[in-house]
């Protein structure tokens, strides 16, 4: 099509959201299934709509940009130290657990050990956005549910950001083995100087011009950008950046006011990002590893919700809530989406395992929404007794 251009993509791509996003409701499926099938669809793979990949993978760049940035906003160590015990037991143990099924899953579906190493890595998350969008907060019980799943989110999302550093550390290892020691030099270094400026000058900034919002919200881009091309400049990714920038500000008390003001350019990159992995997946590939995905997928829903259930009852959560918590954490994660991604372009594994991983977490996305829209309180649930819990 010859009208590539950003107006067009964006045409389609909010357009085409809304309009699927209408159906997903009505079907009580997560908008993020929506955004991906919509990439699918008007993709070069099936409608060619949008047919400019480079133009594809700067916006999707951008998505994972900032969704990193707001990720290291919510990652206040405060909120962690409260369930800190639970949390760290259940996430650690139940990571390896999913790690190890997944490796054994790539190795059975005959990927190479490095490929099936990382698609372990990538089975141990859950994801944030299903975990938190599907749990309504009007009951104590869940009150005290929405505390333990985030401390938990938080630990695999510390646990996901290791990861990414590993992947930066063999991509700059790739031509020389000096290049790793930069790396992890680099890393504390850009936090410890994103740690100063924001002690020294942000926050001086911040606390003086609190009350103009506008100020607060270009500082927030600003400082974002900012420090994603100093990583890439210093050899880093611009992703680690930005999740280095959030983490500087997290403990900031204006943070919150930022974190809010921000919510409509995550929901804006959030589409965009989702939609760039739909435009991106080959189909074709799903002759391949569509049966072996489609296995891992199911063995996992099985699997996680049944190991967190036992997890929780362990460390003495309610005996009849434990199930619950554990199917609203029984789904694959965005970060798996995304490891395998950094993992691809790192040279890391072959495309063959990232469209591996990728189906075997969308179809995760699709089957873990529908049960629990059906069995318990989401604020899309099909039973209004459930809408109302």
């Amino acid at each position: 099509m010859p009208h590539d251009n950003l107006v067009f993509v964006f045409f389609v791509i909010f357009s085409g959201a809304a309009l699927l996003a209408t159906l997903a409701l009505f079907a009580r499926q997560t908008l993020v299934v929506a955004y991906i099938l919509l990439g699918l669809l008007a993709g070069p793979n099936i409608s060619g709509l949008i047919t400019d990949t480079g133009l594809i993978s700067d916006i999707s760049s951008i998505g994972i940009i900032f969704l990193l940035f707001l990720l290291g906003l919510d990652l206040r160590p405060s909120e962690l130290l409260n369930m800190l015990g639970k949390a760290a037991w259940v996430t650690v143990i139940s990571s390896l657990l999913f790690a190890a099924i997944g490796m054994a899953a790539g190795l059975l579906a005959g990927f190479g050990h490095r490929d099936a190493l990382l698609i372990g890595a990538a089975m141990m998350f859950s994801s944030t956005i299903l975990g938190l969008k599907l749990l309504p907060t009007t009951m104590l019980h869940h009150q005290h549910m929405g505390r333990v799943i985030i401390a938990i989110l938080l630990l695999q999302d510390i646990i996901a950001i290791a990861i990414l550093l590993l992947l930066e550390g063999y991509s700059a290892g790739s031509a020389d083995p000096l290049d790793i020691v930069w790396v992890y030099a680099t890393i504390p270094a850009l936090g410890g100087s994103a740690y100063a400026f924001n002690r020294f000058v942000l926050h001086r900034l911040l606390s003086r011009f609190d009350t103009i919002r506008e100020y607060l919200f270009l500082i927030a881009i600003g400082w974002c950008l900012g420090m994603a091309e100093l990583a890439g400049a210093l050899g880093l990714s611009h992703e680690i950046g930005a999740f280095i920038a959030g983490v500087a500000l997290a403990s900031r008390p204006v943070c919150g006011f930022i974190a809010e003001s921000l919510k409509p350019l995550r929901d804006f990159f959030l589409v965009i990002f989702f939609f760039s992995l739909g435009a991106g997946f080959d189909l074709t590939a799903l002759n391949q590893i569509g049966l072996p995905a489609a296995l891992l997928a199911l063995t996992l829903l099985i699997v996680k919700p049944l190991t967190f259930k036992a997890l929780f009852q362990s460390v003495k959560e309610r005996r009849d809530k434990c199930l619950e918590m554990g199917a609203r954490l029984g789904h694959l994660s965005e970060f798996s989406l995304l490891i395998a991604v950094i993992a691809l372009q790192s040279g890391f594994i072959v495309e063959k395992t990232a469209y591996f991983i990728q189906a075997a977490t969308l179809l995760s996305f699709i089957l873990s929404s529908f049960y629990i829209v059906r069995t318990f309180p989401t604020p899309i649930a099909t039973d209004d007794r459930l809408r109302r819990d």
